[in-house]
């Protein structure tokens, strides 16, 4: 690989990163947020190896929410994981906003992931001991931000997401739809670039689903965030800015 995606990499505190192997750079400065190039990945079975990803080519830019359909078991779940650095890749080139991912050591893609990537799951995840606005708090204090700054930016997110006036209120104390608001708020503590979400509104009710979607829709669209949202709601993937199906490890546009 001699040349890399567009994305910002050199904006990441890592623009001096290289192959340990043969010195080539590893950030390039173009403004791709996610790019995958021949991503594969299979799972041993019985007699050999089954194929869940083949060759996955495509690119999301930011201001865009990309769908990702596809029936159970055909692979979302193991595409958003290696699109989030949870795992590796067994071949092809991951690049996530300009930054080689693939070629990165395990302690850099920490790193990476946990500078521009946030994720949304269809369970919230929320702490329950915790309130609201520290559920928020916590992953900025993990990344080396004060508590004051922290919790300055946790009230801001969670007004955002029309919570404004539940910042003390646990889990418990929260309506599902709240509970996934949070949920968002939490995602985009860090500031990232690009959401990954694993059927975002999948415990949802259709109404209480419509309005987390739109939030959704909203905060990528405003904060110019790259998205790419697994979905089985048909009627969400049509709002989506693209739609790519994944049928037998083989991803497309629909």
């Amino acid at each position: 690989m001699n040349e890399g995606p567009a994305g910002d990499g050199a904006g990441l505190g890592l623009p001096e990163l290289r192959d340990g192997r043969t010195g080539e750079r590893l950030v390039f400065d173009e403004p791709e947020a996610l790019v995958l190039r021949e991503i594969r990945q299979s799972f041993p079975q019985a007699g050999g190896r089954l194929q869940v990803i083949e060759d996955a080519t495509f690119t999301v830019r930011r201001g865009e929410m990309a769908a990702l359909i596809g029936p159970s078991g055909s692979g979302k779940s193991t595409l958003l994981h290696i699109c989030g650095l949870l795992e590796r890749a067994e071949g092809g080139e991951l690049w996530i906003c300009g930054v080689a991912a693939s070629r990165l050591s395990d302690a850099q893609r920490t790193e990476l992931r946990r500078n521009t990537i946030g994720f949304v799951y269809q369970y919230h995840h929320l702490l329950p001991e915790f309130s609201a606005l520290e559920n928020v708090v916590l992953p900025q204090m993990i990344a080396g931000k004060t508590r004051r700054d922290a919790e300055k930016r946790g009230r801001g997110l969670l007004a955002a997401v029309g919570l404004g006036d539940r910042l003390s209120h646990r889990p418990a104390k929260l309506s599902g739809g709240e509970q996934q608001r949070v949920a968002i708020a939490r995602s985009l503590a860090n500031g990232p670039s690009l959401l990954l979400a694993d059927e975002p509104t999948g415990n949802l009710d259709q109404h209480t689903a419509e309005g987390v979607f739109d939030l959704l829709s909203r905060l990528v669209h405003g904060m110019g965030l790259a998205a790419l949202i697994a979905t089985h709601n048909l009627e969400l993937a049509e709002r989506m800015d693209r739609t790519l199906t994944i049928s037998d490890g083989r991803v497309g546009e629909a």
